[in-house]
């Protein structure tokens, strides 16, 4: 089944519909610090790299299913939390241009959790009711991807459409009984996590492991007002898309507090308390080693990882989809070209 990907971001969504038997024709990326990530990762996939404001619906492949997760820092709790008010919460509107032009059998569009603070109710309501408008019967929930074979507490919202003439509604999957932890994912690591050059820089090539380096320099009184490290046995911190609030590493024992919103490494420890590397948080967020990620600057690996969605949750619902898909006979019964919707553009 052909689906068309927007944001794709390092190619969390798309990996994951892949394993469920999905194929990303066309995706749309305008970070060129991804651009090299996705091609290489995803060979069989046209990239087109404009803006999405920039690209007419008519330039787009008809397609069976729309997926992404349109930029979300308007929306974060950590951010300004502006929402709909700032250009990239707008970005969501160009999400509902293209499902409404090109008329999937399905969509899914996913985001932070921030995005249900009281003060973005009504852009919530709105957003869900464009969605309704344009043709598909929703389903929307909060998971927590740790509920979902990832080793790390992540939480974030869904929005699922399956088109009104299907006559079918998406159900979340329940959460899996089995779950993963750090030493799951990142216990078996024999190679030696390298240390960025001059703080940030790649070491290109000397990395035992791809993408096995991490960045180091000082850690914020921020981040040293909270622990940030989590035990062998636990789930990691949610991997942000930023070095320098990556979690510690599990080998270095729990933060001590000092007083409220101060904490300190062990005495005596303090070797031990390293930023994870972008290969350990790839792997917390159950991306393959085969999946590699380019770049010269390690920030640029860290958001590329910390901005994706995890590919085992996005499996698991792409596997829900691919078994109601697969009831229906979808080549005789329905079709894309043939079931237009037309509306105005949407507004606020």
């Amino acid at each position: 089944m052909n689906i068309i990907s927007l944001f794709a971001g390092a190619g969390g969504l798309d990996l994951g519909f892949k394993q469920a038997g999905f194929k990303t024709i066309w995706a749309n990326e305008y970070d060129k610090d991804i651009w090299e990530t996705f091609e290489k990762n995803f060979t069989d996939t046209i990239l087109d790299r404009r803006s999405i404001t920039q690209i007419p619906s008519d330039e787009i492949p008809e397609t069976l299913g729309l997926i992404g997760g349109p930029p979300c820092q308007s929306w974060s709790e950590a951010g300004k939390s502006r929402g709909i008010d700032d250009d990239r919460g707008q970005l969501f509107f160009e999400f509902i241009r293209v499902l409404r032009d090109k008329k999937p059998l399905f969509f899914l569009a996913e985001n932070v959790s921030g995005m249900l603070a009281s003060r973005h109710k009504d852009a919530l309501e709105n957003i869900k009711k464009h969605f309704t408008d344009s043709g598909y019967t929703l389903s929307f929930q909060l998971l927590n991807a740790h509920d979902y074979a990832v080793p790390q507490d992540r939480k974030r919202i869904f929005f699922i459409g399956y088109r009104d003439d299907l006559g079918i509604k998406f159900e979340f999957p329940k959460a899996l009984d089995d779950k993963l932890f750090l030493q799951d994912v990142i216990g078996d690591l024999k190679a030696s996590a390298l240390p960025a050059k001059n703080k940030t820089y790649s070491n290109d090539d000397a990395c035992e492991l791809f993408n096995h380096e991490y960045m180091t320099g000082g850690f914020s009184s921020m981040f040293m007002s909270r622990n940030r490290v989590r035990a062998w046995d636990e789930p990691s911190f949610t991997i942000q898309a930023g070095g320098r609030h990556a979690p510690l590493h599990p080998q270095a024992p729990k933060m001590e507090l000092v007083e409220k919103d101060k904490r300190k490494f062990v005495e005596g420890k303090e070797e031990l308390y390293r930023r994870l590397s972008i290969r350990e948080c790839a792997r917390i967020q159950t991306f393959p080693d085969e999946h590699k990620f380019y770049y010269k600057n390690l920030t640029a690996g860290y958001k590329m990882v910390g901005n994706a969605v995890p590919p085992n949750l996005a499996y698991i619902l792409a596997k829900k989809i691919y078994e109601d898909l697969s009831q229906l006979n979808i080549e005789k019964k329905f079709s894309v070209k043939n079931y237009r919707f037309t509306l105005s553009s949407p507004s606020i």
